[in-house]
């Protein structure tokens, strides 16, 4: 509001400034042209009438008292003795009037003029010769007022003041009438987002008074859906936790009361229970891993260990490792290369992401089936594709296969073993790389896993 008031004001401020110092200017200027031609008349007149000789002969000292009460002011003749021989207030006649002013007149032979604003007058002083002749007879020194323009100026001052008084009163009262208008639909957009922050209702707010006001809604909408996005998968991510680390405790909570309430277990069903009991240890286990791994991939996207690795010794590290579990099904599994390719990346998150697929490949396949693993290069990224011969995955499902804890297919669900974080692990390992993982599949047919990666690190 200040702002608006200074801005109605300094201008106004300014103009009438400008506009008082130029009238005033403009007003002392005219009076002193006047002045000095008034006097320059008087000098050739005292000059021809013999004025010098006798000051009582003609009318000119009629005339000079006359042109002093019309300038408000006071004329004085200066013979060469510097004696004053007219003065129209008659207070210094016939004495002597030595100043630097008259002194400089008689021994330059040119005028002057003078002007005091702080005691409002102007003085005028002319020399009185012979024309042609650099001889100065006397000296006529003009004495004019110059109060009534002050006092325009004045009253000038004052109209600039009452304007400036005026228009500060109005702009405060327009700024206050524009500032309600414009302030009006942002109160409208704070109340809007204070109550829906405070429960993340599911309306979305609108206060489509401006265009502006509408930017602001739209970007406040748009995070707020984010935010209801990303609560909901906290959410989620919670409970499919709770019950995936529920669910082996509970398993063994049932095998060991079970062994709890038997007398004289054989040793061939305790070995059975105590089997099963190890085996949802190591489940709980994985998923735990499972976890901090994907802990670490979500926090370590400035803690990148970048080397240059041989990516292509690194699939057949990976193939050689699979390898005995692919055969336990009658799984052919095999990594092809074009050419050696060598990149900048984290070895242990990269390679952690391509396990994950190769290893998603042999779990959801079919019997004597096939995995086959293709590495190609050009200059600015490597290309790895994963494709398998298996089971294949639903078109409605494709979408949902990154999500953490996400199972595919329900029916197989509980014979292939996993925690639903290995995709979600693998994608975020691929990112931190600042590359790219497309899915293509068809069910009965097998799923291949194509991923894009820069051979540079990338800032």
């Amino acid at each position: 509001m200040l702002m608006l008031v200074l801005i109605g004001i300094v201008p106004t401020g300014i103009t009438s400034l400008m506009v008082v110092n130029s009238y005033s200017d403009r007003a002392v200027s005219l009076r002193e042209s006047n002045v000095r031609n008034q006097c320059d008349l008087l000098c050739n007149m005292i000059l021809s009438e013999g004025f010098l000789d006798d000051p009582n002969a003609g009318t000119l000292d009629q005339e000079l008292t006359l042109i002093g009460n019309v300038y408000n002011g006071r004329l004085l003749i200066v013979d060469d003795g510097f004696h004053v021989i007219k003065d129209t207030f008659g207070l210094d006649t016939g004495r002597t009037s030595v100043s630097r002013e008259v002194i400089d007149c008689f021994r330059d032979a040119k005028g002057a003029t003078y002007y005091d604003s702080r005691n409002s007058y102007i003085e005028v002083v002319m020399p009185i010769s012979e024309q042609g002749s650099p001889e100065v007879s006397a000296v006529l020194i003009a004495s004019v007022s110059t109060n009534e323009i002050m006092q325009t100026v004045r009253h000038l001052e004052n109209q600039a003041i009452f304007i400036m008084g005026a228009t500060s009163i109005l702009v405060l009262i327009f700024g206050i009438i524009l500032a309600n208008l414009l302030v009006k639909p942002f109160r409208e957009v704070t109340r809007a987002i204070e109550d829906v922050t405070d429960g993340f209702e599911d309306k979305a707010i609108s206060v489509p008074d401006y265009s502006e006001t509408e930017q602001i809604i739209d970007a406040f909408n748009n995070m707020l859906a984010r935010v209801r996005a990303l609560d909901n998968s906290r959410q989620e991510f919670v409970s499919n936790v709770s019950h995936e680390l529920k669910t082996p405790l509970t398993s063994m909570k049932v095998l060991a009361d079970s062994l709890n309430g038997m007398d004289n277990v054989p040793v061939e069903i305790y070995q059975e229970f105590m089997s099963d009991i190890t085996q949802e240890i190591d489940r709980e286990n994985g998923i735990i891993t499972s976890l901090l791994s994907m802990v670490r991939m979500d926090r370590s996207a400035d803690s990148m260990n970048w080397s240059e690795e041989d990516i292509g010794v690194m699939l057949e590290q990976i193939e050689k490792r699979l390898r005995p579990i692919a055969e336990k099904r009658s799984i052919s599994i095999s990594v092809e290369t074009e050419k050696p390719v060598v990149a900048e990346v984290d070895a242990m998150k990269i390679s952690l992401a391509f396990s994950n697929l190769m290893e998603n490949a042999i779990k959801y396949n079919v019997e004597e089936g096939w995995v086959r693993t293709v590495l190609k290069s050009d200059s600015k990224y490597f290309y790895v594709t994963v494709s398998d011969g298996g089971l294949g995955i639903p078109e409605e499902q494709i979408d949902h296969i990154f999500e953490r804890f996400y199972r595919g297919d329900k029916s197989h669900s509980t014979e292939i073993e996993g925690t639903g974080l290995g995709l979600s692990i693998t994608r975020s390992a691929i990112i931190l790389h600042r590359g790219v993982i497309n899915v293509s599949s068809k069910v009965g047919e097998g799923t291949s896993f194509m991923v894009r990666i820069p051979l540079k690190k990338q800032e």
